[in-house]
């Protein structure tokens, strides 16, 4: 389970080992400690933010025992959706075995945007709080997941794309030969990824640096120029769109989206994903930028207004009192 992956062009090369330890004989992977440890900064993060956005720590441990194991089913169904034939027994019935066996990798991150989307509105509604506002705080630490959680992907030495000469490219025996087992390569080419003469795109890199800018930008705009519930989750939406048609393209394990074809070209499911996302919110964004929006209006200004009102003022509470010692 060894890997050296080389830079050549930033001189740079790394021995990884999928597994970093075993426990009774069953082995930890680097991608699991990764996962979780994205899990843990974002939501320690989300509760140190989330005054701003009308909630508070208990709400947000609330949300995650449902939001977390929801994820889990969720980004190892949306792979086997899409990838159904690797799962399928010899007579066509679902192979329950391979469908619960995480260990092979497959997951898909959209799966756990869907569900935690799904719960987070589920979650809202029964809490009676606001699910724009939530949703603004909660995508930053979406990313936070994502940003860190690509780094399991390295680990794995995954998530690649295409054959490239750029001075940044990512070269390993375990690459070449996938590539020469895809048709991607011919013997020459084969050679070449050896020889770190090519390479391929570290993608997993391009998503986490994408993703960490994008955490910056809506941090930003969350913290100083929010001006509307939502305006943080649609800002995420189409920036992490945007990135993510562009990425999508230049990877060599996408999803398919049931054999389907669009002018003769095969249609990646998340390419298409991102791009529905990238074009609605960027449409609401631009709508919304020019309508006239009243800070009042916003979930935890209504919060504060109301705690205001319940409040007894000062002179009440002095009054109270004393008419209490008089009787």
């Amino acid at each position: 389970m060894t890997n050296v992956v080389t830079f050549p062009g930033l001189g740079l090369e790394f021995t990884l080992n999928r597994v970093a330890f075993s426990v009774f004989g069953h082995p930890v992977y680097w991608y699991g400690i990764i996962i979780t440890c994205g899990l843990l900064l974002a939501v320690a993060l989300c509760c140190r933010w989330a005054p701003r956005y009308g909630t508070n720590t208990d709400q947000i441990i609330d949300l995650m025992i449902f939001a977390v194991p929801a994820a889990l089913i969720a980004i190892r169904a949306y792979y086997v959706i899409f990838n159904l034939g690797m799962f399928l027994n010899a007579d066509g019935s679902l192979n329950w075995g391979k469908v619960i066996d995480y260990r092979d990798g497959g997951v898909a991150i959209y799966g756990a945007i869907i569900s935690s989307a799904i719960v987070l509105l589920i979650f809202s509604h029964v809490k009676k709080l606001s699910f724009l506002s939530f949703a603004d705080l909660g995508v930053q630490g979406l990313l936070i997941g994502q940003l860190i959680g690509r780094w399991g992907n390295f680990m794995n030495v995954e998530a690649y794309g295409g054959v490239t000469d750029l001075p940044w490219r990512m070269c390993s025996e375990k690459i070449a030969q996938e590539l020469l087992n895809q048709g991607l390569v011919d013997t020459a080419g084969y050679q070449a990824v050896l020889d770190g003469t090519l390479g391929v795109h570290p993608t997993f890199f391009y998503e986490s640096a994408w993703n960490f800018v994008g955490l910056i930008l809506i941090y930003c705009v969350g913290r100083w120029a929010r001006k509307y519930d939502g305006e943080c989750f649609l800002l995420y939406l189409c920036w992490y769109g945007l990135g993510r048609f562009w990425i999508e393209g230049l990877r060599t394990d996408s999803l398919y989206l049931f054999g389907w074809e669009l002018f003769g070209v095969p249609i990646r499911v998340s390419q298409l994903v991102a791009g529905v996302c990238f074009v609605v919110a960027g449409a609401l964004l631009i709508y919304n930028r020019f309508r006239p929006h009243d800070p009042a209006k916003m979930y935890v200004n209504r919060l504060a207004a109301q705690r205001t009102q319940e409040t007894p003022a000062p002179q009440a509470a002095e009054d109270s009192e004393s008419e209490r010692e008089e009787k």
